[in-house]
């Protein structure tokens, strides 16, 4: 088995930097300490730079099947593990839809033969699926994905008693879109007859509106509470519903989690000025005062995962106007660098950064032997210069899609190494893409 040594780090792990060394052999940790000797295969000297538990993202669309023009399993996690992002869970809201166990396991295949990261894909629920979802194995899918909210084709889930029938039956983690259909489609024709053509993207968060948000979040919630159902609310929007989510407990004890994405944290409505459609998402980027009680509820555990929803659009297709260009864009190459700035402003620290975007993610979801530096778990690790700038531009960027919202943006850290699963895949720009990643296992 070959076999690294990452010397002269600043570990960040479980609350604590603490300086040392970290020796891998095959895919795990084998020893944690200080001068730690042997013979490796390799030796990484890190020279004060702070190793990271590589992060898990719980939410990405990677658009294979079906809309490979604008992304690929290949070409997203390729962006991912440059940003030091070494799993994902990515969502069923592809063409076809991933509404059976069969196309659920088409996705698994062509992950193990692409992916330089490692994987797990939710199983898609829609409402005529649920037979189909009752079959999910909790061993080796990280859970259910229900559109409580407009989605691609045939996954709008908006009849309650498809609702309680799934909340009622499932075993396994629900997660959730949460916007009010009702809600949105009327505020979008009320704007529509408003505003005619100069309906444009700072209309976006009055449309895809907080009540939007908040009529549905609390209905699953209230679902969530009746049926003792495993639930995980996705990419929280807005100040309000960081109310619904307790923080007095443990996040094992959890049965009710949420998470707070990348773009809700950074952006606010006066960028939509500057921006427009590039970072209309659903749901809709809002005010600075929700930037703000986001970031709170982060800091006060009340939201527990910190994530990107990477879906990228083509230039194309972002540049039409408001009401034909789609929500989304890509995000994972550049969402720890955008977290470690907020690290550099004071606004969190890093050992948070970490416990949310791996530790809590391996906890919520149960992973196995991931998510934590320790010995006997898989070595994926990340190292992270913080005194390196570079700015964001088109010739830097890994996504099949070509642009990001953070273009013109100057970071100053830098991811310069990512392992994954003991394999060196990313050095200083360079990939080794003779090893894939694996898929993800859950003790459940």
């Amino acid at each position: 088995m070959a076999t690294i040594l990452i010397r002269n780090a600043r570990i960040v792990n479980e609350g604590k930097i603490t300086e040392g060394d970290v020796a891998i052999e095959g895919e795990l940790i084998r020893k944690i300490g200080k001068n730690l000797e042997g013979n490796f295969d390799s030796i990484i000297d890190a020279n004060g730079k702070f190793l990271l538990p590589g992060a898990i993202d719980d939410q990405v669309h990677f658009r294979e099947p079906g809309l490979t023009h604008k992304g690929e399993i290949y070409t997203e996690a390729k962006a991912a593990v440059a940003g030091g992002i070494t799993s994902y869970m990515e969502m069923p809201n592809t063409v076809p839809n991933t509404l059976t166990q069969e196309l659920l396991e088409e996705k698994y295949k062509r992950a193990a033969e692409v992916s330089l990261a490692n994987y797990s894909f939710f199983m898609g629920a829609s409402n005529e699926n649920l037979e189909e979802v009752l079959k999910t194995n909790p061993r080796n899918v990280c859970g259910i994905k229900i559109f409580m909210g407009s989605s691609t084709g045939n996954m709008l889930v908006d009849k309650r008693e498809v609702l309680e029938a799934i909340f009622s039956k499932c075993k396994l983690l629900i997660a959730t879109h949460c916007e009010d259909e009702g809600t949105v489609r009327r505020n979008n024709e009320e704007f529509k007859e408003k505003y005619g053509d100069q309906l444009n993207a700072t209309h976006h968060p009055l449309i895809r509106s907080e009540e939007a948000c908040w009529l549905s979040s609390s209905m699953a919630v209230e679902l969530a509470k009746k049926y003792n159902t495993r639930l995980h609310i996705l990419h929280i929007s807005t100040a309000k519903e960081v109310s619904l989510f307790r923080n007095d407990i443990p996040l094992k004890e959890k049965r009710i989690t949420s998470e707070a994405c990348i773009h809700h944290l950074w952006f606010s409505d006066a960028d939509y000025l500057t921006k427009g459609n590039f970072i209309k998402w659903n749901p809709s980027v809002k005010t600075a005062t929700d930037r703000d009680g986001i970031l709170k509820g982060v800091l006060d555990d009340r939201i527990d995962i910190i994530a990107t929803d990477h879906a990228p659009h083509t230039f194309e297709e972002k540049s039409a106007p408001y009401s034909s260009a789609p929500s989304g864009g890509p995000l994972v190459q550049h969402a720890i660098p955008a977290m470690l700035e907020l690290v550099r402003e004071g606004k969190i620290t890093i050992e948070t950064v970490v416990r949310k975007m791996s530790h809590a993610v391996a906890d919520c979801f149960q992973i196995e032997k991931r998510g934590y530096i320790r010995e006997g778990y898989f070595a994926d690790l990340v190292l992270v210069d913080m005194n390196s700038e570079w700015t964001v531009e088109k010739s830097n960027l890994l996504y099949k899609c070509g642009w990001s919202p953070f273009e013109g943006t100057r970071f100053h850290s830098q991811i310069t190494h990512t392992i994954v699963s003991g394999h060196l895949v990313y050095e200083n720009g360079e990939f080794n893409e003779s090893k894939k990643g694996s898929r993800l296992l859950f003790n459940r």
